[in-house]
């Protein structure tokens, strides 16, 4: 039997999105050459877009001819509401679809309260920052959700969270829906609100990842807070393992503690030992008040010399797992996040690598603090529903379902 040849799709309206989108081909003549596509088809196919509102349309700068027409996303079209779960305190804002954040909101909140009070306590956020943002809520077209904790990411629910007593296989994703139906209203296309769940770390990753380090193929971001976690971007993408389990770091077991019992339940996890809450344990005999990541960070501020002794430290036990993570990943940038991520910790991390890894591992490794800071969840969370909706597939179906031959805005 001879070889089976198939024939190449044409690409839909969605594909010229994605080519817009990333800035690969802004004009008419661009969107021919990157497609093989005819005039006309193109025309049709950024008719569609047209009539989503989703485009906007400049002129160029001229070459001596007719100023040639530049073709963009348009990201005032619709917005995006994010919240950030931490284990003692939530974040949520409206942002753009660029990542720009319009308005925010921070208050406390205790995730051991469970997901039915945590989701409507932020839910009820929502009204509020939405018109803080002087955005439409008919316009509001998805809500992206980080936690501290794994994160099946097909389903959308936490599996076996350590830190999130109640939210195991929890239908966040639902409840959520039905406390935004009840707070906010309708969605952008009708049916429920698109939801998307993921963990901290990996988002936190993404956002950082796009917003400056676009150019690095392996990037790996450890957040260091109450609990312990990495997230990886390879090639622009969070790797996730094959149920979310990927950059869970903070259980790996450490040799030379064998009696630290850690909230998940087992001894020597590397979060018992080198969290903000070990830290913070090993701390509140002297401070009385110090229950958590962020009580240290604050003591750190503070320059307390035993928080700055144990944050060092804290950084050489982490030093000594992420020499494996180093060598297996062979990363471009490994940026420290959270509450520990200051001068003493980094420096104990510095330390381990420098002197366990071989130098070939080390000698392109970037190893930086996070720029984004408090915001890079909710940035990620943001960036995360928008590349889902507008990925090609999920454009052109929103697309079907939007427009009519008799309509043209939803």
């Amino acid at each position: 039997m001879g070889e089976r040849v198939t024939t190449p799709q044409p690409v839909s309206a969605g594909g010229l999105l994605d080519l817009i989108r990333s800035g690969r081909a802004n004009t008419r003549a661009a969107l021919q050459r990157a497609t093989g596509l005819s005039r006309s088809t193109v025309g049709q196919r950024l008719d569609l877009l047209n009539r989503a509102g989703w485009l906007r349309h400049t002129t160029g700068a001229s070459t001596g001819g007719r100023p040639s027409e530049r073709i963009v996303f348009d990201p005032t079209h619709a917005s995006v509401l994010a919240v950030d779960l931490e284990t003692r305190h939530a974040r949520a804002a409206v942002l753009d679809l660029t990542g720009t954040i319009l308005a925010e909101h921070t208050g406390p909140l205790d995730i051991t309260e469970g997901p039915d009070h945590v989701l409507d306590h932020v839910t009820r956020w929502f009204p509020d920052l939405i018109a803080a943002a002087g955005a439409d809520p008919s316009r509001v077209c998805g809500v992206g959700l980080s936690v501290p904790g794994p994160v099946d990411w097909e389903v959308g629910r936490v599996v076996e969270p350590p830190i999130m007593p109640g939210w195991d296989r929890y239908p966040i994703r639902e409840r959520l829906q039905e406390a935004y139906a009840r707070h906010v209203g309708a969605s952008l296309e009708g049916g429920p609100v698109p939801v998307l769940v993921d963990n901290d770390a990996n988002l936190m990753a993404l956002a950082e990842q796009q917003a400056n380090h676009r150019d690095c193929g392996a990037f790996v971001l450890v957040k260091v807070s109450t609990g312990i976690g990495a997230g990886v971007v390879v090639d622009g993408h969070v790797y996730r393992g094959i149920d979310g389990g990927a950059g869970d770091i903070g259980h790996i077991r450490v040799h030379d503690r064998a009696d630290a019992l850690c909230m998940c339940g087992s001894y020597g996890c590397l979060a018992a030992v080198a969290s903000g809450r070990a830290l913070a344990k090993e701390l509140s005999g002297a401070e009385g008040n110090a229950a958590s990541g962020s009580d240290v960070r604050r003591l750190l501020a503070e320059g307390h010399p035993d928080a700055i002794r144990l944050a060092r430290e804290a950084g050489r036990r982490v030093g000594e797992v992420l020499v494996t993570v180093v060598t297996l990943l062979n990363p471009g940038v490994l940026m420290l996040a959270g509450d520990l991520s200051g001068v003493p910790f980094m420096t104990g991390v510095r330390e381990l690598l420098y002197q366990r890894a071989m130098p070939r591992t080390t000698a392109n490794l970037q190893i930086v603090t996070s720029r984004l800071g408090d915001h890079a969840g909710l940035i990620g969370a943001a960036t995360t529903v928008v590349e889902h909706l507008y990925s090609p597939a999920r454009a052109d179906a929103r697309l079907a379902g939007i427009l009519t031959p008799q309509s043209g805005r939803p």
